[in-house]
């Protein structure tokens, strides 16, 4: 693919990107027009990570078809190098349409402001993933200039070749290069593969430095969601995050444990949340940030990610990023979201 930037990469993710067709609010039979949109997990991070002034690229692959090339070009348009994205001849791109609830007393509405996902990503292009993918001299030309690679839970899960990939992501050599990985643990995407999903994610967090995880996916593989029983049972990331609930996060930096609650807010949607918080978690890192900024930040970004209805975090300026942040404990415990963005602190 054409379109990269030309300034070193500081970071890059891997992992499928899907055109997302967004119904009207009500049941999803009634909806007769949709807003495109682009999503995927680590597409999404790519994008927050772009707006937080990281040199940021995609590695993936998508089919030769319009969602193909309406992905790469969000993408490119989101100052993200897309230039390790390889064309798929024969799959198509992934998609998924999102079923928004308008709060009808119709029997196949959802609640106001619930979601619900239908993905078509079976025998997509980004399923066939593999460590080929890696050894082509766009994709060397990233990772050897990165100084973090980042994938999810979701990646291994699409196929067999695909976890060969992301095995391959944590045994290749380093040299300085962090590797961050996000468990997203799908179980519906495992298949017949599910029986070894516990064991192979808990593979992916012990090779990884930084890993994310939520408390309740946690306890659904490993039986606790608890952030001590978790430190203690991956004592190995040099950075370990649990997303408690939605009210805090706690982050292990070695063994320093820190927690940060989470900003108020109207939750408008969900989706893309845990993309954020990984996005700005993972950029305050990049920029030498200690580790309750980088707590905050990714707070700050999944308040903007789940007050919008697409999957991309679209961010407040950086300047009040970075004011926001570093406030003193009881100012950052009053700000409810998105008032923040006019500078006003709501108690």
């Amino acid at each position: 693919m054409t379109q990269a930037i030309s300034a070193p990469l500081r970071a890059v993710t891997v992992g499928e990107g899907l055109a997302v067709l967004i119904a009207r609010p009500g049941p999803l039979e009634l909806s007769d027009l949709f807003e495109r949109g682009a999503g995927g997990a680590e597409a999404n991070v790519a994008v927050v990570l772009a707006q937080l002034g990281v040199s940021a690229g995609w590695l993936s692959r998508v089919g030769d078809d319009g969602f193909g090339r309406y992905l790469v070009t969000q993408l490119a348009a989101s100052g993200v190098d897309v230039g390790a994205v390889t064309v798929d001849p024969e799959r198509p791109t992934g998609l998924y349409v999102k079923e928004r609830g308008g709060g009808s007393d119709a029997a196949e509405d959802l609640p106001a402001r619930a979601s619900r996902m239908h993905y078509y990503r079976a025998g997509s292009a980004a399923s066939a993933l593999s460590p080929a993918d890696l050894a082509t001299p766009a994709a060397r030309a990233l990772l050897d200039h990165a100084d973090l690679v980042h994938f999810t839970g979701i990646t291994p899960a699409l196929s067999a070749s695909a976890s060969a990939l992301t095995h391959t992501l944590l045994t290749r050599p380093r040299h300085g290069t962090l590797v961050s990985f996000d468990l997203n643990y799908r179980p519906a995407l495992w298949g017949s593969r599910l029986d070894c999903a516990a064991d192979d994610l808990a593979a992916h967090i012990r090779g990884a430095d930084v890993v994310l995880l939520g408390a309740d996916e946690a306890a659904d593989l490993f039986g606790t969601g608890d952030p001590a029983e978790l430190r203690a049972t991956f004592p190995e990331p040099a950075q370990l995050v649990v997303k408690n609930d939605r009210h805090s996060v706690t982050g292990f930096d070695g063994d320093t444990a820190i927690e940060v609650p989470a900003l108020t807010l109207d939750i408008t949607e969900r989706i893309g949340a845990g993309d954020a918080f990984a996005g700005g978690y993972l950029a305050a890192l990049l920029h030498g940030a200690d580790p309750r900024t980088r707590l905050r930040y990714g707070h700050l970004c999944a308040a903007a990610a789940l007050t919008a209805p697409g999957d991309a975090a679209k961010l407040p300026p950086a300047q009040e990023l970075r004011r926001l942040a570093a406030l003193p404990e009881a100012a950052w415990a009053a700000l409810r979201y998105p008032r923040v963005m006019d500078g006003t602190i709501e108690s």
